[in-house]
């Protein structure tokens, strides 16, 4: 008697990105695997007609209306409470599928019954590697040079590079990206969902730290490859409250699993150096949203004469 196929629930959170997740849908059906895939889209108050565009050209996709914008982790929660199915794949919408990976990875995880969590390989739009891909936990020197550039340098040393764990081509690793995250539902279920408590960003890195805490394994897979429209979602320039999600969000994930092993004074300066670099983010932000919206109004007052 041959074993049941897998079963796979697809949750994707949306907000004010028609195109993005209708070209992530089409991708979907475009690179289906063998077994049928149960997808559910929940979308947090979006008002640019992506619930019209669902209905009318997406009708095998479940659809869950928000009034307000849940953020990341309610709205991926409530996605994934919606499902039955062995494994859940928390999707992006602005991801999309270039090859048929998903029923590899999907075998991978058939065969090795360790692994809690698996991610792929992620590009950008000009084919580049996105390092988000996969990372090592943070430390406040890790954080630190990430932040000031010294990390990211092809030749840094592995204690500033370790945000895009260098020592990782392939396998075992301590995280992966939250734009395509393949889980185990019994893992899930054990360890428990996304934590509500992250608005939008880290709940991804928080989530694999408890699967890594529980005994999973976390894998990265790079002979899977997804395209990611980084920043997508979220803009070029994050809005002041999403900005002060992201630093929210390391705010908490240091205090929910770092705090209790420092000092009190050095608690006090990573909070610290995450209060300013936090107010340098919004000011710069601030900034480059007006000298945007200026070069709109430029190029419009151009185009009409």
């Amino acid at each position: 008697m041959e074993d049941a196929p897998p079963s796979v629930d697809v949750v994707v959170v949306s907000y004010h990105c028609r195109e993005l997740l209708r070209q992530c849908l089409l991708s979907i059906r475009g690179h289906q695997p063998s077994f049928p895939l149960k997808v559910v889209v929940v979308d947090n108050g979006s008002t640019d007609g992506t619930i019209e565009m669902l209905r009318e050209q997406f009708e095998w996709v479940e659809v869950e209306a928000s009034n307000e914008n849940l953020g990341f982790s309610k709205a991926n929660n409530r996605a994934i409470r919606r499902g039955t199915g062995q494994y859940v794949l928390a999707l992006n919408p602005d991801t999309r599928f270039v090859d048929d990976g998903l029923e590899k990875l999907i075998g991978l995880m058939g065969a090795r019954q360790d692994i809690g969590i698996c991610g792929c390989r992620l590009v950008q739009e000009d084919g580049t590697f996105d390092h988000a891909a996969k990372r090592a936990f943070p430390t406040p020197l890790g954080a630190l040079a990430h932040f000031t550039g010294l990390g990211r340098s092809s030749d840094a040393p592995r204690q500033l590079a370790q945000y895009r764990a260098p020592d990782v081509e392939s396998g075992v690793v301590d995280a992966v990206n939250g734009a395509f995250m393949l889980m185990r539902r019994s893992a899930l279920e054990e360890v428990g969902l996304f934590d509500e408590g992250f608005w939008m960003y880290m709940e991804d890195l928080d989530l694999c730290y408890r699967f890594k805490q529980a005994g999973w394994t976390v894998w990265y897979e790079p002979s899977v490859t997804v395209v990611h429209a980084k920043g997508g979602t979220s803009g070029k320039y994050r809005k002041a409250r999403v900005n002060y999600a992201f630093h929210y969000g390391m705010f908490r994930f240091y205090r929910k699993h770092y705090a209790s092993e420092h000092s009190r004074a050095m608690n006090g300066l990573v909070y610290g150096g995450i209060a300013s670099k936090l107010a340098v983010s919004l000011t710069r932000g601030a900034v480059n949203r007006r000298i945007q919206s200026l070069r709109r109004r430029r190029q419009r007052r151009l185009a009409r004469v």
